[in-house]
């Protein structure tokens, strides 16, 4: 019988799995359906997302809790990235010192949702949630090896 603990944790490596899901069809989304292409940090930022949908799966379906060490690393990088890439979308003062990106600018913006949502600032939220839940396990499970 599963403690009431590892029940938590089974949720949380199921929701981070989930999100990271749901980005990574939502960038392939916009890119394969929308036909937007993506920028060079976005490329970067889908470096960082895909594998932890594989990851965390695999982890999920194993309950592997441990994952949420490369968990925490991936969506901590990505975390960085995501907020770098909306701050040079949306703050002048990092705007105009914004690197050449390729074809593709990175100060672009296909979508501008209620004025602030872009594709990097959906990527950001990922990566945060996940990183949040990454913490948690971690935290969970050093409280279980304490016991």
């Amino acid at each position: 019988m599963e403690s009431k603990a590892e029940k938590n944790q089974e949720n949380l490596l199921f929701f981070a799995w989930a999100i990271s899901v749901v980005a990574t069809l939502g960038s392939l989304y916009f890119s394969e359906i929308k036909q937007f292409e993506p920028c060079e940090l976005c490329w970067y930022q889908r470096i960082l997302m895909y594998p932890l949908t594989i990851l965390l799966g695999i982890a999920s379906v194993k309950k592997n809790y441990g994952i949420a060490l490369y968990s925490a690393i991936f969506s901590g990088i990505g975390l960085c990235l995501s907020f770098y890439h909306y701050l040079i979308q949306k703050v002048p003062f990092f705007t105009s010192g914004a690197p050449a990106c390729g074809r593709v600018p990175c100060t672009g913006e296909y979508i501008n949702w209620l004025g602030f949502i872009t594709i990097p600032f959906l990527a950001l939220i990922a990566f945060i949630l996940i990183f949040t839940i990454s913490l948690l396990l971690l935290r969970m499970i050093k409280g279980v090896d304490r016991k």
